[in-house]
This record gives C-alpha cells, sequence and structure tokens, in this order.
C-alpha cells in the first residue's frame, strides 16, 4: 500500500473489518436463521400443493438443522455447570421428531435460530455506543524530535514532556497541554457535538480528534495514564462481562426447566399420549428469561454510554437503579476541581485589568497551578501580555521579572501592610479565596483572588438527583470546615464530613451502606478506595485521576454529574422493562403449557403462539433502548440563544467587580471627589449593560426556555429583576442630590446599604442565571461558567 492511502498517525482504524471473528458470528448466526426459514418455507411450500412427504423431508431437514446447534448450546451452559432454558427447545425439537410433528418441529427450529439472530442483533445493536469507544482508541502519534523532524511512534512509546504534532481529523493519543491553538471535536469523550476552541497552556485529554490544522501539545501522561486509556479499560469490561441479571434467569431456569418436564411428563403419564407431552415442550418458551432480560440490561447500559456514564456491568447498571444514598467528594465534583482567577483588587488609582496583565505576563512562564489560573483569565479578557525577562521562580513563595522595565512580582505579600491591603485580606480569608499578591518595583498595586468555584450546575444537580431517587445526599472532603460549610449550604446537601481522609471516608461510606444502597463519586487517587466500598464507586472520567477510574463501577466520561441523574433513571427503566419481559412471557408460556397438558393446543399451534410470546417480549426488552431519562429538550434555537446570553454574562463580571469596588471606596473615601466619579461611572455601566440585559433575560431568555426551566426559574426571575431596578434608579437618585461633587455624609449609609445591597442581588441573580443556563447546555469548558 502506498504511504498517500495509509492511516494517519493516531486516527483509529474503522471499526468496521477489524473484528474478523466477530464478523464471522454475524454471518453464521443469520445463515443458521436464512438456511431453516428458507427450508422450512419450501417444505410448507410443497405441502400447499399437495406434496406431503416431500414437505415432512424438508421440515425434518430444518428440525434437525435447529437442533445440532441446540445440542451445542446446551452442551456448552452443561459445561459451565448451568442448566439453561435451551434444553426445553432440545426437547421439543427431539419430541416433534419422534412423534412425527415435523412442521412443529420446523418452527421450533426457526424460532430458536430467530431467537439467537435477535440477540445478537440486540446486543450489537445496544453495545454500539460501547464498541465506539473502543474503535476510536489511537495506535500511534507523531512526535517531534530535537532536530526539528517529526516521527511515528508507537502510543506506548510516548513519555510526559514530549511535543507531540496531532493532524488534522487524527485522535490526541495522551493528556497533554497544547502548545498552538486548537479546535477539538470532544463528542467521543464528553458528548458535545460541536467543535471545541482551545487556546496554548489549555488541557487536551486523550481520544478527542482535531477537527481543525495541525498543532502542538505537550505530553503530560503515558498512554495508559491516560484519560481514554482508563475509559477504554472499562468499556472493554462492560462489553464483556456477564450480568447478574442475565444470571438470575438462569436462576429462574433452574425451577422453569423442571415445572416444564414435570407438566409434559405427568400429561404423557396420566393421559398416555405423548403428543401433549411434545405440544408442552414447544409452548415452553425460553426467550424472556435467556433474551428479553440480558436486551433489556444492555440496551440500558448503551443508554447510559449515550448520556455520557460507562456502567461497568449489568449488575452496577441494576444497583444504580436500587440506590438510596449518594456521597459526593467536593473538589472537582461539585467544584471545579482547579484554581480559577476571579476577581482582580488594585490599590486605590491603579486599574484592575493592569495588575491582572502585569501578573499574567510574568506567570506566562511559570508551570504552577496558580499561575495557570491568572493567565487563563488574563487571555479571558484578551489583555496583551508582554514578554518578560529576568524571570525567576522560587517554589512557595511566588515568581518576578522585568515587564516593561519595572520588576514585577507575584505571589505572597511582600512590603508593610496598608489600610487596603489589610481590607482585602480579611475579605477573602472571609470568602474561603487564596490571594496572588501583585507588586511593582516594591509597592503592592494589586491582588487577584482565585478560588476552586462552586461547579455551576451544582444546585440544579442536587435537585435533580433526589428527583431521580436519592433521598440522602453527603458531601465528604478532605477542605477545611469552613469551606466545605459553605460549599454544602450553597448546593443543598443534607450532611458534610470536612477534613476527611481516604481511611475515613471509607469507613463514612460503610456506615453509610448499611442504612441504604449507596453510591460513591469521586476524582481523585485519594477517592479510590471509597469508591471500591460503595454499592456503585462512580468516577468522574472526564477530569479525575485514572486510579480511581480503575477502580470504579461506573465512570462519567462527561465533566456534568448532572448525567449521574439521567443514568439513574435509565437504570430503572431498563430494570422496571426486564422484570415486565420475564414475568409476562413466563406467564404467558405456563398458561399456554396448561393448555397444551389439557389437549387444547397440539404442537403445530403451540410452536406459532409460542413465536408470538417470543416476539412480543423481545420487542418490549429493546423499548429499553429509549425512554427513562427526563430531561426536556431544548426549543429550537435554544443552544444559539444559550451562547448568546452566556457570553452576556462574561462581559457582566467587569461591571459587577466595579460595583463592588466602588462601595468600597465609598465606605472609605466617601467625602472625596473620587468616590461621586466611580459611582457615576458605575451608574453608567449599570445603565448600559445590566439594566439591557436583565431585560433581555425577562423578553427573551425565560419565555423561550420556559418548559424546560420550569416554573421556578420563573418566578425568581420576576421577583428579583424589578429589585435590581429599584436599586439602580436608588443609586441614580443619589446622584441626582449631588450639588458639590461631593457626597454629603447623611447620604453615605444609605448609598452604601444600596450598592452592597445591588451587588448581593446581582450576584444571586447572576448565579440563578448561570446554573439555568450551565443545566441546559454542555459548555466546552469548565471557564464557560458565568460570571461570579
Amino acid at each position: 500500500m502506498s504511504e498517500r492511502y495509509q492511516r494517519p498517525p493516531g486516527r483509529a482504524a474503522p471499526a468496521a473489518g477489524r473484528d474478523p471473528a466477530q464478523r464471522q458470528r454475524v454471518w453464521r448466526d443469520w445463515s443458521l436463521l436464512g438456511g431453516i426459514g428458507a427450508i422450512a418455507l419450501a417444505g410448507a411450500g410443497l405441502w400447499l400443493v399437495g406434496q406431503r412427504g416431500a414437505a415432512d423431508l424438508l421440515w425434518i431437514v430444518a428440525t434437525c438443522g435447529g437442533l445440532v446447534p441446540g445440542v451445542v448450546w446446551v452442551a456448552r451452559s452443561l459445561r459451565r455447570r448451568q442448566v439453561g432454558v435451551d434444553v426445553i427447545a432440545v426437547l421439543a425439537l427431539v419430541g416433534a421428531l419422534v412423534v412425527r410433528e415435523y412442521l412443529a418441529g420446523a418452527v421450533v427450529a426457526v424460532m430458536l435460530a430467530t431467537g439467537r439472530s435477535l440477540e445478537a442483533y440486540a446486543e450489537r445493536r445496544a453495545a454500539h455506543d460501547l464498541h465506539a469507544l473502543l474503535a476510536h482508541a489511537p495506535r500511534s502519534a507523531r512526535r517531534r524530535t530535537a532536530q526539528g523532524t517529526v516521527e511515528v511512534i508507537g502510543l506506548a512509546d510516548v513519555r510526559p514532556a514530549d511535543r507531540l504534532l496531532v493532524g488534522p481529523s487524527e485522535v490526541v493519543a495522551v493528556d497533554g497541554c497544547a502548545e498552538d491553538p486548537a479546535t477539538l471535536d470532544e463528542s467521543a469523550v464528553t458528548g458535545e457535538s460541536r467543535p471545541v476552541d482551545r487556546g496554548p497552556g489549555d488541557r487536551v485529554v486523550s481520544g478527542v480528534v482535531n477537527a481543525g490544522p495541525a498543532f502542538g501539545m505537550r505530553a503530560t501522561t503515558t498512554a495508559e495514564q491516560s484519560t481514554f486509556a482508563g475509559i477504554v479499560r472499562l468499556a472493554k469490561e462492560a462489553t464483556e462481562r456477564r450480568a447478574p441479571m442475565v444470571r438470575l434467569a438462569d436462576r429462574y431456569a433452574a425451577w422453569f426447566v423442571p415445572f416444564t418436564l414435570l407438566l409434559a411428563g405427568a400429561s404423557w403419564l396420566l393421559v398416555g399420549n405423548l403428543v401433549r407431552a411434545v405440544a408442552v415442550l414447544v409452548v415452553a418458551t425460553p426467550c424472556p428469561l435467556i433474551l428479553a432480560t440480558p436486551i433489556a440490561i444492555v440496551s440500558g447500559l448503551s443508554r447510559a454510554a449515550r448520556c455520557g456514564v460507562v456502567v461497568r456491568d449489568g449488575g452496577s447498571l441494576e444497583i444504580l437503579g436500587r440506590a438510596r444514598c449518594l456521597l459526593v467528594d467536593k473538589t472537582g465534583t461539585l467544584t471545579l476541581g482547579q484554581p480559577r482567577a476571579g476577581e482582580t483588587v488594585s490599590a486605590p488609582g491603579v486599574e484592575r485589568d493592569e495588575v491582572l496583565r502585569l501578573a499574567a505576563s510574568v506567570e506566562q512562564l511559570s508551570g504552577h497551578v496558580m499561575a495557570a489560573a491568572v493567565v487563563r483569565e488574563a487571555r479571558s479578557r484578551s489583555l496583551a501580555l508582554s514578554m518578560p525577562t529576568d524571570v525567576t521562580e522560587e517554589p512557595g513563595k511566588g515568581a518576578s521579572g522585568r515587564v516593561e522595565g519595572r520588576l514585577v512580582r507575584v505571589g505572597q505579600f511582600t512590603g508593610a501592610p496598608t489600610a487596603w491591603t489589610e481590607r482585602e485580606r480579611q475579605r477573602a480569608e472571609l470568602d474561603g479565596t487564596s490571594m496572588v499578591w501583585v507588586s511593582v518595583d516594591g509597592q503592592p498595586v494589586g491582588a487577584i483572588l482565585v478560588q476552586d468555584p462552586v461547579r455551576p450546575d451544582a444546585r440544579l444537580t442536587v435537585r435533580r438527583l433526589r428527583e431521580a431517587g436519592f433521598t440522602r445526599l453527603v458531601m465528604v472532603t478532605g477542605d477545611r470546615p469552613r469551606v466545605a460549610n459553605d460549599v454544602a449550604r450553597s448546593v443543598g446537601v443534607d450532611d458534610v464530613v470536612a477534613q476527611c481522609s481516604p481511611e475515613e471516608k471509607v469507613e463514612r461510606v460503610r456506615a453509610e451502606s448499611a442504612q441504604a444502597i449507596t453510591v460513591m463519586v469521586g476524582d481523585g487517587v485519594n477517592d479510590a478506595p471509597a469508591l471500591a466500598a460503595a454499592g456503585v464507586g462512580l468516577a468522574m472520567g472526564a477530569t479525575g485521576a485514572t486510579a480511581s477510574a480503575e477502580v470504579a463501577d461506573a465512570v462519567l466520561t462527561v465533566d456534568r454529574l448532572d448525567r449521574l441523574a439521567d443514568v439513574v433513571e435509565i437504570a430503572r427503566h431498563a430494570r422496571r422493562i426486564a422484570v415486565q419481559s420475564a414475568t409476562v412471557g413466563m406467564g404467558l408460556a405456563v398458561a399456554a403449557m396448561g393448555v397444551a397438558a389439557a389437549g387444547y393446543l397440539p404442537p403445530v399451534a403451540g410452536a406459532f403462539l409460542q413465536e408470538g410470546i417470543d416476539v412480543v417480549v423481545i420487542l418490549n426488552a429493546l423499548r429499553a433502548l429509549t425512554g427513562g431519562a427526563r430531561r426536556p429538550p431544548l426549543p429550537s434555537g435554544g443552544e444559539r440563544l444559550l451562547d448568546e446570553f452566556a457570553a452576556a454574562q462574561d462581559r457582566l463580571r467587569d461591571v459587577q467587580a466595579r460595583l463592588r469596588a466602588t462601595a468600597d471606596l465609598i465606605a472609605t473615601r466617601g467625602d472625596l471627589p473620587e468616590g461621586v466619579s466611580a459611582l457615576r461611572d458605575t451608574c453608567a455601566l449599570l445603565d448600559q449593560q445590566v439594566l439591557p440585559h436583565e431585560e433581555d433575560v425577562r423578553q427573551r431568555l425565560y419565555p423561550c426556555l420556559t418548559g424546560a426551566l420550569g416554573v421556578e426559574a420563573g418566578a425568581l426571575a420576576s421577583r428579583v429583576q424589578p429589585e435590581i431596578r429599584r436599586l439602580v434608579d436608588r443609586v441614580r437618585g443619589h446622584l441626582d442630590q449631588v450639588s458639590d461633587s461631593r457626597l454629603r455624609p447623611d447620604q453615605v449609609p444609605d448609598l452604601l446599604a444600596t450598592l452592597y445591597g445591588l451587588d448581593a442581588v446581582l450576584r444571586l441573580q447572576f448565579t440563578e442565571e448561570r446554573e439555568n443556563l450551565f443545566s441546559l447546555s454542555t459548555p466546552s469548558s469548565p471557564g464557560h461558567a458565568g460570571p461570579g
């Protein structure tokens, strides 16, 4: 094959044609059905034209065609020390030959072959999404050498810090950081259908596809430790391990087979009619047990995979459907799991954007996690960074360098404290945030507040989980009690355990498991023991450690905890259909067996009736491929509207920060003209940006999304929005009373109450809007969270 037509490195081979054994099994299943069906139909044609002897001969051939593989299947079950219900079909075929009911034997043979073919088709159809993960796995990567060339290497040869090149349409081989702007298709890992843009320094997970031009990246893991490798290993187990519900069907067979044989034997011995016994055997259907139950469960596994949760096996899916207690790790689960730069504060007379720009200019050469947060924030604001010189970094203290001739230091506080630095320090301590201080030529000029923010969807996710059936939600974390309690109150969990070691997490999981079936959700290596101890351990595979995914019973391949609620509903739906199919099918079969034992149902009629029962229960089991999750669909144009309002929320972050800064300025220097000037600027921003935004929310967003958001969101907006307008009008009224560019002393208390009240109301409103936007769309990145 020429080089031109070879598969590019990093691109997965097509799923079709990759497994010759699977193709052979498919061909064998359908060939058996086609052959037996064709012979049976040919016999029917001969019978209709009066060739009874020839017809019987063909039906005997068809019966033997089903009997031979049936005996093989029964022998395999016996070798596994299982007595499956296939033995009933084999006995029915033998009995039909003995009593010369050749048409009945042919119908049973067609039924047996049809059942096997339908089972194989349903399992392939249901497991399509799981196999897609395996088919998507890359096989090689391109590595840049020190000489500037590019070499193709196997995945096992990739090492952390290797510089890789990802070509167009290639699959990212390992986790890493982008060195160039990239456009990625993350649908295979996150389920997001739209291309996602990543900038230099952004995290890139393995398994995503390059949807744009070639880009460079630096590997941070080996292939075995990468995100996608852990998900692929779990997917393999999900398709290979047998579900307990299927074994439950075999346990049903332990009494169903003896009951069938006893009834058939009694009808023969008591009446002396072997035909009745054969009729009982013919009508005793195996499909509700050996087909309907596993088909429903495997269909549920496929639905779960499409929702972004790869479940290890049917037993785990069944437990998910019965779970009532959920234990959730805080970091990376209810919070974003990585530091994020929020508000920037500055010294009097210094622009906040300039503080952030100087800090990011120095930090862009640092590998510290805090530095990355500062740089991300500056780039999100489109600030022009300068290349620093003479950069030095002291571990645990910070970094310094010269930016445009000035010495800029970023990190711990240095210098003499002032009134504004003490005020901001105390505020950060109360908020539970970290501060990255910025000084220029030895003087502190500002600080950047860094925290691990609560996920925008966390509160609504908790509500969704309760709707899905969880009656108790517990947050376990190793973080400080104050921070843990703040997060717990904001998201609405029932209990919180702070400063919890891995051993204590395991003890808490076991204690909760003694009261109810539990699910534990975590994303770090320290969560792995607790995940293993829970009834079902769920790892955050999109952002978590591979170690947690290895011991988990399920992995979230999307960075969205609310998908767990969808999967719980899907699990209940699949289990309900499995039990329903088995119960109804067996009930109909037992009733028909009684009629056959009484002599009112001959073998031929029983065979056709049994075939009808089989088709009904199989079709019913396939209903598990749809339904279950109650996530409302977005209306037409809703996704575009969500993107528009998410971008507007990002723009409002500066307005909210300026409002708080203005209030702080008036509180400390309200008698100076600077306070009035800042107040005028802030009021103009409120009039030009905040009020039009809220009017757009009221008139365009909430009416469009009424069905998806529900009554609560609209009701909250109708109460809060008039209060925002009232407070803005009150600020404007105070400005109208200013005569000499100074605030009167009697104005300050009421104005401060108005400004701080407006800040609180805006935070509440923006948080509610952000949660609604996040819950209805799949964000491209954790940064897609809006203000706040």
